[in-house]
C-alpha cells in the first residue's frame, strides 16, 4: 500500500455497532490521521441494517466524539477530524442491490475526483452467521478493480470447534483468496503481546542459551477480570471462557513465546510457518488438563436474560486454568499455564516466564546487592495491561540481563519504588514502557493498510488451533464447573496445582457454596443399558475410566466394610493402564490397607521383564500406592529359575494361596479386558486349559509372543461377586460388535463363558469400542 499510490475505500460493516462504537471508529480515524500525508486518498463508508436517516445520526453522533493522540497539536486535529468527517458516509447494506449500488458510488466518485483506486478494505464487525451472506454479495457485485486490492476482515469468534470453523473456512474460501482475509484477534495488537517476537529476536545473544526447557521452569498466560458476564450470558452460554479468550489470545500470545524463530521476522510467511509448527507440536489435552469454574451468579444471569426456568441448570464455565505441554526439543516437559476468568480479584493481563533457580545464597539478603542478587526470582514479563502497572510493558529480572529494547518505541521506566509485581519491587526489574501508547485496534488497522499478514490469523492457524482445543472442548462438555462467589472472596478457592501432568483445584469446594437442590448433569453423557443381558456403562474414553476407577473404590469400601479386606484381581494388557494411573494419582482415600492385589494372568516371563503384567502394574500403579507389601500376590511363574514349567507346579501353588485367603475362592473384585480375538485373561480360542473343567489356575498358550502365559480359569472367575470387563479403542469395535451377538461359546469366544454364578458382570465399553 505504501509503495502504491491511489484511493483507498473502507468499508466499515456493522457501523453503528458496540465494537465500532468503542474502537473501530478511533482506529480508523487513527489510520487516517497517520497516513492522510501517505499519497494515498481515503473515503470511509459506515455500513448496518439500520434505515439511511436513523443509521446516519448514531455513526456520525459516534464520529463527533473521535479524539485525537494528547501529542497532537489541537489546531491540526481538529482540521484532521473535520476532513475525516467530510470523508465519511452511511450506507444501509442489507440486499444484493445495496452492495451494487455502493461499488456504482465509489466507481463515480474516483471517476469525478480523477482518482485510480488502490484497493477496498472490508471491515466484518457483524456476528459470524452474516459472513457468507456478506462475502457473496462482495464477491459478486463490490470487488474492486482489476490491479486493486481487497482486504477483508473478519472478527472472531471463528467458528465454535473445529467442524464449524471448517465449514465457515470453506464458505469464505468459495468468495475469497486467502491472502484477501484477514483474522482479527485483537491480542495480537497488544503493545506487549506484539513486541514478544522482536524482544526474542532483538536479545538472542541472551536469550539463546536459556529460552529452553532446561532453564525455564513454568510459563504463565494470564487474562483476569473483574466483570461478569452479565450482558453477555446469550453468547457466553454458547462459548464459554476457553473458547472466549483461551482458543484465540492466549493461544496466539503461546506462539509467540514457544515458536521457533524465523531467520527473517520480516517475511510474514516464514513466521507464520514457524507458529504453525509451535502449534502442532503441542501435546494433545484431556479432560484433566483443565480445571473450571462459574461464578455464583453466573446461573441466575442465565436464567433472567435468556428466560430460563429455575431449574436450568448451565455447565458453562466462566472460569479456565489449563496445562498446555509442547512436546517440542526445546519446550518438553515446561508447563505453559493459560489462565482467565471473569468475577476474579482484579483486571490484569500478563504473560511470564519464570526460569529455574539453582543459586543458593549463604549470606543474608540485608548484606548482598539485592538488584543483581542471583537468589530471587529470574523472569521476564510481558505485562499486557491494567493491574499494578496499569501499562503495557517490558520486565527482566536484573540477575537476568539487561535487554536491547527500540528507544524509538519503547523507555526505561525508572521510580516507583513501592509498586510490586510477582512479589518484588519494580527495583529488582529492568522495566520498559511504550513511548506512546496505542489501542489494539489502531494497531492492526495500520497492519491492515500495511498488508501484514503476520498479525492475523490464517485458515491453516485457525484450524490447527481448532484441532488443538477442540477435544478438550469436547470431554469437558458436561463437567460441572467449581461455583466461586466472585471478587476477592474467591480467596484460595480457584488455585490449583500440577499433579502428574494433570491440573487439580488445591482447595476443597465448601459445601456452602452448592446448592442441594441443584442437579450437576455429571453423568448426562453415559449410556447406560445392557450389553449381553448385563449392565453396560459407556462414555468417552477418560470419563470411562474416571467413572470405572469410581466404582472399583465403591466396590473396595463395601468389602472394607463387610469382611475387613478387599480381594481384587487385575488383568494385564494396555487397556487397565489408565485406569491404574487414575487410581494412583486421584484416589488417595482408596482402602490399600486393606486390599490384596492379584494377577488375573502373567506371562512367562521374569517379573522384572518390561512385558510381565505385573512390571506393568508396578510401574503404573504399585510404586505409588501405599499397599502393604504382603498384601500384593504376583503369579508364580518363576520357580527353580525356570519359567512355568508344570513340574514346578505354579498353577497349584497360585490356586493354593487363594484358597487359604480367599474366601470360597471369591474375589470381590476381578477386572477382565478383551482381546480383538475374543480372549479374555489368557484364556485364548481353543484353550486346552481353563475353559472348562474347575481347575482354579492353569497354563495356557498364547498365539503371539511371549506364548506361554498362567491364568485364571473360567470356573474361578466366575465365582467372583463383580466382574468389570473394560474394553477400549476404535480396535476393539468390531470384536465388541461380533460378542454383541453371541451366545455361550466360550472354546469360541472365551469372553463369552463369563458368567458369575452368583455376582455381576458389568461392562464398561467406551464410545469408540461401541460405536466404532
Amino acid at each position: 500500500a505504501e509503495m502504491s499510490q491511489g484511493h483507498i475505500s473502507v468499508v466499515l460493516l456493522g457501523a453503528t455497532g458496540d465494537l465500532a462504537k468503542k474502537y473501530l471508529w478511533q482506529g480508523l480515524f487513527q489510520l487516517y490521521m497517520d497516513q492522510v500525508s501517505s499519497g494515498h486518498s481515503f473515503t470511509f463508508h459506515g455500513a448496518a441494517l439500520t434505515a439511511l436517516e436513523p443509521g446516519q445520526k448514531m455513526m456520525f453522533d459516534v464520529l463527533k466524539k473521535l479524539a485525537c493522540p494528547p501529542d497532537e497539536a489541537p489546531d491540526r486535529c481538529a482540521v484532521l477530524k473535520d476532513q475525516f468527517l467530510k470523508l465519511s458516509q452511511y450506507h444501509q447494506l442489507k440486499t444484493a442491490e445495496n452492495y451494487t449500488v455502493l461499488n456504482r458510488e465509489i466507481e463515480v466518485l474516483l471517476r469525478q475526483e480523477g482518482l485510480k483506486e488502490a484497493g477496498r478494505i472490508f471491515y466484518f464487525s457483524v456476528p459470524p452467521f452474516a459472513y457468507t451472506e456478506i462475502a457473496r454479495h462482495i464477491n459478486s457485485s463490490c470487488r474492486p478493480p482489476p490491479g486493486a486490492w481487497l482486504r477483508v476482515v473478519l472478527e472472531k469468534p471463528f467458528g465454535h470447534d473445529l467442524e464449524s470453523a471448517q465449514q465457515l473456512a470453506a464458505e469464505l474460501t468459495s468468495f475469497f483468496r486467502e491472502e484477501e482475509m484477514y483474522r482479527v484477534d485483537h491480542y495480537l495488537g497488544k503493545q506487549a503481546v506484539a513486541h514478544i517476537l522482536p524482544f526474542r529476536d532483538q536479545n538472542q545473544e541472551f536469550l539463546d542459551p536459556i529460552w529452553n526447557r532446561h532453564h525455564v521452569e513454568r510459563v504463565e498466560i494470564v487474562l483476569k477480570e473483574v466483570v461478569d458476564a452479565k450482558g453477555r450470558t446469550s453468547f457466553y452460554e454458547q462459548y464459554g471462557v476457553i473458547r472466549d479468550v483461551l482458543q484465540n489470545h492466549l493461544t496466539e500470545a503461546l506462539m509467540f513465546l514457544t515458536m521457533e524463530l524465523p531467520g527473517n521476522l520480516s517475511r510474514t510467511e516464514e513466521v507464520l510457518q514457524c507458529k504453525l509448527q509451535a502449534l502442532r507440536s503441542l501435546r494433545g489435552l484431556e479432560k484433566h488438563s483443565a480445571v473450571l469454574g462459574q461464578y455464583q451468579a453466573y446461573a441466575s444471569h442465565v436464567q433472567e436474560e435468556l428466560k430460563k426456568g429455575q431449574d436450568y441448570v448451565s455447565t458453562t464455565p466462566t472460569f479456565a486454568g489449563v496445562l498446555v505441554q509442547s512436546d517440542s526439543l526445546r519446550w518438553e516437559g515446561v508447563p505453559f499455564l493459560l489462565t482467565s476468568g471473569k468475577a476474579l480479584d482484579e483486571r490484569v493481563g500478563y504473560v511470564r516466564v519464570l526460569f529455574k533457580n539453582r543459586a543458593y545464597c549463604t549470606q543474608s539478603e540485608t548484606l548482598r546487592d539485592a538488584g543483581h542478587s542471583q537468589c530471587k526470582a529470574k523472569q521476564i514479563i510481558f505485562y499486557i495491561g491494567h493491574g499494578a502497572l496499569n501499562t503495557p510493558a517490558v520486565l527482566v529480572s536484573r540477575n537476568l540481563f539487561r535487554p536491547v529494547m527500540p528507544k524509538s518505541s519503547w523507555r526505561e521506566v525508572v521510580g516507583q519504588p513501592e509498586l510490586h509485581v510477582f512479589g518484588q519491587p519494580l527495583s529488582d526489574y529492568y522495566v520498559y514502557s511504550p513511548v506512546k501508547e496505542r489501542d489494539a485496534y489502531s494497531v492492526l488497522i495500520s497492519n491492515i493498510y500495511h498488508g501484514r499478514k503476520d498479525f492475523f490469523i490464517t485458515t491453516e492457524n485457525l484450524l490447527a488451533s481448532w484441532a488443538f482445543w477442540t477435544p478438550l472442548l469436547n470431554s469437558i462438555s458436561r463437567q460441572p464447573p467449581r461455583l466461586y462467589p466472585g471478587g476477592v472472596e474467591n480467596q484460595n478457592l480457584l488455585d490449583f496445582e500440577m499433579v502428574s501432568g494433570e491440573l487439580a483445584f488445591t482447595a476443597a469446594e465448601p459445601v456452602e457454596l452448592l446448592h442441594p437442590d441443584r442437579s450437576m448433569p455429571s453423568d448426562f453423557k453415559t449410556i447406560q443399558s445392557k450389553f449381553r443381558q448385563s449392565p453396560l456403562v459407556s462414555m468417552w474414553s477418560e470419563d470411562l475410566i474416571s467413572q470405572l476407577a469410581s466404582d472399583v473404590e465403591k466396590a473396595a469400601n463395601r468389602a472394607v466394610a463387610g469382611s475387613g479386606q478387599f480381594h481384587l484381581a487385575l488383568s494385564g494388557g494396555s487397556s487397565p493402564v489408565a485406569l491404574f494411573q487414575r487410581l494412583a494419582r486421584h484416589h488417595y482415600a482408596f482402602p490399600w490397607r486393606h486390599t490384596h492385589i492379584w494377577l488375573v494372568d502373567e506371562r512367562c516371563v521374569p517379573l522384572t521383564d518390561p512385558e510381565s503384567n505385573f512390571f506393568s502394574l508396578h510401574s503404573h500403579l504399585l510404586q505409588s500406592i501405599r499397599v502393604p507389601y504382603f498384601n500384593v500376590h504376583p503369579m508364580p511363574v518363576h520357580l527353580n529359575q525356570r519359567l512355568c514349567v508344570e513340574e514346578d507346579g505354579g498353577t497349584e501353588l497360585y490356586a493354593k494361596e487363594i484358597a487359604a485367603l480367599v474366601a470360597n475362592s471369591s474375589f470381590d473384585l476381578v477386572l477382565l479386558g478383551l482381546g480383538t480375538d475374543g480372549h479374555t485373561a489368557s484364556l485364548f480360542p481353543d484353550s486346552e486349559n481353563g475353559l472348562e473343567g474347575t481347575r482354579a489356575v492353569v497354563l495356557t498358550e498364547s498365539p503371539i509372543k511371549p506364548h506361554q502365559r498362567m491364568s485364571f480359569s473360567l470356573s474361578l472367575i466366575n465365582k467372583a461377586r463383580q466382574v468389570f470387563v473394560l474394553v477400549v479403542g476404535k480396535g476393539k469395535h468390531d470384536i465388541t460388535t461380533q460378542i454383541s451377538r453371541v451366545g455361550r461359546q466360550p472354546r469360541k469366544w472365551p469372553i463369552s463363558g463369563v458368567s458369575p454364578s452368583s455376582g455381576q458382570l458389568v461392562w464398561y465399553v467406551d464410545y469408540e469400542a461401541l460405536l466404532g
